[in-house]
C-alpha cells in the first residue's frame, strides 16, 4: 500500500458512535468512506446517505466481503465484537474494534490470534490514548516532571433511566457501568501507573443483574488510585493526578477532547489543546499512518496493553460477581 493511497473504510455496527466517528472521518483527507452496514437496509442508506458512503449493506458478512475496502471500524455492542472482528480479518481487511475490546481475556486473545495469523492490522478503538491533552498527561507522568503520582482519582458517570431496551442496559451484550464507562477509569490507571498489586471493588446492580455503579480501589507500591463509574448520577467525569509536586486535573470529559489544569506553588495554569473536532480523527490518523506502513499493530495501543485492559476488567468482574 502506497502512502499516496486513499484508504477505503467501511463501518459495522451503525449507532450513536458510529456517527461521530464517521463525521470525524469526513474531515480527514487520504481517507473515504466507502461502505457501512446494518442488519437493516434502510438504517445502512439513511446512514450512507447522511455521511457519503458509496455502499450499504444489509448485512454485515457482504461488507466483509467487499474486495475494495482496506479498513473496518466496528461499533457494535460488545458482545458481537469478537465475531465481527474475526470476520473481517479473516476477509483481509484491518480492523479497528470500539472498546471494550470484547467481552473477556478469552475473546481478546482469539481476536489477537486470528489478525497474526492472517497477518493484518488490528487495533482497539480507545480513543483517549491518542487525544494530545491525554497524551500530554502520560508524558508528564513517565517524565517525574512533578514528581511520581501519589493519588489518581478518575471517575465516569451520568443518570440515564434504566431501560431493558437499551444497549447500555442490556447485560447479555455487556451493558451496565463497567465494561462501557468504567472502563475509563481503569484505562486511566493503567496508561499512567500501570498493573495494581491489589484490586477492591464494589458495585450495585439494576434488577436484571447489569452493575449500575463500580466503585473500585486499585493499589500500588507507592500510588493508590480511586476509580468510579455510575449509570445513576452525573458524576464530575474528572481525572485527578496528585503529583508529589503538582495536581494536574483533566476536565470533563477526562477520556474525550478536554484541557488540563496543573495547580503548582499556589498557581493555577490551564492548557487549551484547541480541539477542531469530535476527537476520533487522532486514533483514525494513527490507524491509518499504521496501515500504509504495513504495520500489524500498534505501538501506542499494543496488544499487550488490550490485554491487560480486559484482564483487568475480568478481575473486578469476578470481584463484585458480575458474569455475562
Amino acid at each position: 500500500m502506497s502512502t499516496n493511497k486513499t484508504i477505503k473504510w467501511g463501518i459495522l455496527g451503525l449507532g450513536k458512535i458510529a456517527h461521530k466517528f464517521a463525521k470525524d472521518l469526513n474531515t480527514l483527507s487520504g481517507v473515504e468512506l466507502h461502505a457501512v452496514a446494518s442488519r437493516s437496509q434502510e438504517k445502512a442508506d439513511d446512514f450512507a446517505n447522511q455521511f457519503g458512503a458509496k455502499k450499504s449493506y444489509d448485512s454485515y458478512e457482504k461488507l466483509a466481503k467487499d474486495p475494495d475496502i482496506d479498513a473496518v471500524y466496528i461499533a457494535t455492542p460488545h458482545s458481537y465484537h469478537k465475531e465481527y472482528s474475526i470476520l473481517c480479518l479473516q476477509h483481509k481487511k484491518a480492523v479497528l474494534c470500539e472498546k471494550a475490546f470484547a467481552m473477556n481475556s478469552e475473546e481478546v486473545s482469539e481476536m489477537i490470534q486470528v489478525s497474526k495469523e492472517n497477518n493484518v492490522l488490528l487495533m482497539e478503538a480507545l480513543w483517549t490514548r491518542f487525544l494530545p491533552h491525554y497524551q500530554y498527561v502520560i508524558d508528564l507522568v513517565r517524565s517525574k516532571k512533578f514528581g511520581k503520582v501519589k493519588i489518581l482519582q478518575a471517575d465516569f458517570g451520568f443518570y440515564q433511566q434504566f431501560d431493558i431496551q437499551n444497549r447500555l442496559f442490556r447485560k447479555e451484550v455487556g451493558g451496565g457501568s463497567l465494561l462501557d464507562i468504567g472502563i475509563y477509569p481503569i484505562f486511566a490507571a493503567l496508561s499512567t501507573l500501570g498493573i495494581p498489586t491489589k484490586i477492591e471493588a464494589k458495585a450495585t446492580f439494576f434488577e436484571n443483574g447489569a452493575d449500575s455503579t463500580c466503585s473500585m480501589t486499585f493499589h500500588y507500591k507507592e500510588s493508590i488510585a480511586y476509580l468510579k463509574s455510575t449509570l445513576l448520577e452525573p458524576s464530575p467525569t474528572e481525572a485527578v493526578f496528585t503529583f508529589e509536586e503538582a495536581i494536574v486535573t483533566v476536565h470533563k470529559p477526562f477520556h474525550g477532547p478536554s484541557s488540563v489544569t496543573i495547580l503548582k506553588d499556589g498557581k493555577y495554569e490551564t492548557l487549551d489543546f484547541n480541539y477542531q473536532t469530535l476527537g476520533y480523527t487522532f486514533e483514525i490518523e494513527h490507524f491509518n499512518n499504521l496501515l500504509l506502513n504495513h504495520k500489524k499493530e500498534s505501538d501506542l495501543m499494543t496488544f499487550e496493553f488490550s490485554k491487560n485492559l480486559i484482564s483487568t476488567l475480568d478481575t473486578v468482574r469476578k470481584i463484585i460477581g458480575l458474569e455475562y
